[in-house]
Parts: C-alpha cells; structure tokens; sequence
C-alpha cells in the first residue's frame, strides 16, 4: 500500500531541517519531486536521490550534479540528514523504512512543498482536477514575460527548457501546481488559491463528493485571512464547495457573471484570441496558439491570476501569445508516412478526454484516431460508464491494457471491458506492439492520431519509429 502525507507542517520542518545538510529524494525521477530536488540543490543542500530506472528527467538532474541512485536499497540514504519521499512508493520502500528505523527526518512530498514556498511575496496554487499542468504554464508564461518568477510545474515545459522547474532570484512569485491527490494540496501555503474544476477522481481514496467538497474548501481556506480563492463560476462543483468560504473570492467563467470573463471568442486555424475583461471592460485582446474549450476556461484563469497579483494587461497578452504548450499536453510528436499527424496527451479522466478530442475536433482533420491506456483499475472501475461515454469525438479507438501504477486488478475490469462498452469503433489492442501496428495499417493521409494515457503509452512512439 502507499504511504501517506506527513503534515508537519512549515515551522516545524524548518525547525528539523535547522542543522540539515543533505537531503535524499526517494522517487526523484517523478515530475514534481525532481523540481523539488533542484529547489533544494539551489538553496544550498546536498542532494541526491533515486528511481526505478534511468529517464530524461534523472539525467538532466545528474547533469546538475545531482546523484541519482537507480533501484531503491537501504543503503542509498545512509549519508543524508533527512529524505522525502512521493506518497507513491510502497510502505516497505527499504530507504523509507531505512530511514524510519535511523530516526532522520522523513517528509511527504508535499509537506515538504509547503515549506518550500515560505518566504515568497505571492505564492499561486493552481488546483482543480483537470488543467493543472496546462494552467500552471500558462501561469508561467506570464509570469515571465513579466519578471522573474520560481515555477513547479506537474509537467516538463518548453518555455523552462524542458524542466518543470524554474528557480528565480527574486523571491516576488511562486506559481505551483497543487495537486489534490489524497489531500497533498493542503499542506501547502497558498496566497492565491486557483480552483479550476472540481468533480470525481481518484476514486481510491476520494469516495464521494462531498469528501471532495470539503477538500477544495480547506484548500482554499489555506490562503488565510488575507488570501484569495480565484473559481470557475460556470462549475457548479466549485460554487457550490467555495459557498461557505468567508475568505475573499474571486471569479472567472465564460457563461456566467463573473470578475473576469471573456468575450469576442474567435478560433481558426489552431488559434484561439479573446478579449479579457474584468467585470466587463476590456483589459487586453489575447492570442494563443491552441484550441478547445477546457484552454479557454485555463487561459482565463491564469490571466486572472496574473491580474490579481499585480501583472499589467500587455505581459498577460505577451506571455500567453508565447504560450507553446507543456509536455505531453497535446504535445506533436510527428508524421506517419501515411501522412497522418500524431499528437501525445496525458488525458486520464473522462472530462480531460472528452475536453481534448473536443478541441482535437476543432482542428479541421477527417478522422480524429484515439490510442487510450487507462490509468488504474480503480479509475476505469469506478468511472467505467464516464469512461464509455468519452470517447464520442472519435472516430476510431484502440485500447491498449491498463496501467496499473500502484494497484492490483481487484476491480475484474479490463481495457477489452471498456471497448467493448463503446462498441465498433472501439477496438481492444493490449500491448503496445499491438496498438502501433493497429494505427500504421489504420491511419491515413488527413487524419489527426493522439496517443493518450498517463502511464507508459508514451512507449508507442518508438514502436511508431517517428
């Protein structure tokens, strides 16, 4: 089983770390958990860390300098003061229990976030249970075409070099991602807490939405006395949990009344260009290079965010018109000989699918072909008619098996299951062999491919040999 967040808490992790010289990361090749290391190599400590095996990400790390010990051994922690560790690992992890059995001090991933962002003038949570990611680098788009900022994304951004993480020297903003995942967001410090959606997810440890609810709240409720929560005032989940927040609120929507909206929407050609408006006048006209819907409702938060902290209407429009995506977020990976366009996403939940084939729909190509590895058995369980349902903006499907990550198949669900429900366009491919030779000898000249999943389907694209 997982282990759980530790909730120490600023002060008293500062107090622990007083004499800390060293620290070790277990998992350090996870997105989040390797802009941690980096922050903390920049604040002066030793750090090191391990994973599974050798990525892109553990060799940028090791290119800084940064030691990353592959598999996980008791030993790997011996010579640090404390270590942190992503809820992911298993409770037996032998550098967690290692570290236990010494006494050294041992932190959640996200506790230790928290006490990472004290200190900063403004700190900006981008929480929500879809958008995170793309919200976040949008944020960070602005941000620096504004000034200097120290940015922890949940993604590797081009605009950062391929990195999630961007340390800056003033100490003005911090804009992070805050994930919600079983409550990680609520041991962080948010001054402006931005709240894009709210709906079921994580169906292993959320288990109704009321538990959900509550959970925003108390993020929101993380800003203090003098913070902001910043929400979508056209998601009925996000009014309805922020109504008993006595905080200061804020509100952004495209069809509701809201401080800042949109108006004068125009999409063509992959573009997309509004005009920003806060209760009602126009602040700036916005133009961006994507599409969809679910773009449009992150644009307009991060440019609200933005706005809120003091950012002048021409650097929002310059940093969203600079704007070039995040890994994996509808990200172009290449072109077929068939001529057929292929696109990788991290989409994992029926309202991010459906959001991105939407937009994919948008784009003017004959066919849109989907290749889709659900991630966990508990999600494809527990949302399995959500799931059957999502799909409708594509024209073709090909499943390949489900991604377990931490899980066993307790659930007896399958991805035959899933297309089966979908019915004939939907085939049920397995391996990753499998899915590759489905979409060479399907996909044609005019067709638009998205590889989706957020497990290891990205495996596709060698198999694809772009």
């Amino acid at each position: 089983m997982s282990v759980e967040n530790t909730h120490y808490g600023a002060v008293a992790i500062a107090e622990a770390l007083r004499n800390c010289r060293s620290i070790f990361f277990i998992g350090i090749g996870g997105i989040s958990m390797s802009a941690l290391a980096e922050l903390s190599a920049h604040n002066g400590l030793t750090v090191g860390g391990s994973d599974r095996t050798k990525t892109a990400v553990t060799e940028a790390l090791e290119a800084q300098g940064i030691r990353v010990d592959y598999g996980h051994d008791a030993s790997h922690v011996e010579n640090y003061d404390a270590v942190v560790y992503t809820v992911a690992i298993d409770a037996q992890n032998p550098e967690y229990v290692a570290a236990k059995q010494a006494g050294k001090p041992l932190f959640s991933r996200a506790d230790y976030l928290g006490y990472l962002m004290t200190g900063f003038g403004a700190c900006v949570g981008v929480a929500g249970m879809h958008g995170k990611s793309t919200c976040t680098a949008m944020c960070a788009s602005i941000f620096l075409a504004a000034g200097d900022p120290t940015v922890l994304c949940g993604a590797s951004l081009p605009s950062l070099g391929n990195s999630p993480c961007r340390i800056g020297r003033a100490r003005e903003h911090i804009v992070f991602e805050a994930c919600e995942y079983m409550d990680s967001f609520l041991d962080f410090n948010p001054t402006l807490a931005v709240i894009l959606n709210i709906g079921m997810d994580h169906v292993d440890y959320f288990h109704s939405m009321k538990q959900i609810r509550t959970s925003f709240l108390r993020y929101a409720e993380r800003t203090g006395k003098d913070g902001t929560a910043l929400y979508n005032a056209d998601d009925a989940e996000s009014v309805t949990a922020l109504a008993p927040f006595a905080g200061k609120k804020v509100t952004f929507a495209l069809d509701a009344p809201a401080d800042f909206t949109a108006k004068n929407i125009c999409r063509e050609l992959g573009e997309t260009a509004f005009d920003f408006c806060r209760r009602g006048e126009v602040l700036c006209r916005v133009r961006m290079r994507t599409v969809g819907k679910h773009n449009l409702y992150n644009a307009l938060a991060a440019a609200s965010a933005a706005t809120l902290c003091g950012i002048v209407p021409e650097k929002v429009a310059d940093g969203l018109a600079s704007f070039r995506g995040a890994n994996r977020r509808m990200e172009y990976k290449g072109e077929l000989p068939s001529g057929a366009v292929i696109y990788d996403d991290y989409g994992h939940h029926p309202d991010e699918i459906k959001a991105t084939l939407a937009g994919a729909k948008e784009l003017g190509f004959a066919r849109v072909l989907c290749a889709y590895q659900p991630h966990t058995y508990s999600r494809t369980a527990g949302l399995l008619e959500e799931f059957s349902r999502a799909f409708g903006d594509a024209d073709r499907v090909y499943f390949a098996d489900i991604y377990a990550a931490r899980e066993e198949n307790i659930y007896g669900v399958t991805s035959k299951t899933l297309a089966d429900r979908i019915g004939e366009k939907a085939t049920y491919c397995g391996s990753f062999d499998a899915v590759a030779e489905t979409i060479k000898k399907e996909a044609r000249n005019g067709d638009l491919v998205i590889v989706m999943g957020a497990g290891d389907i990205y495996q596709v694209f060698d198999r694809l040999e772009l």
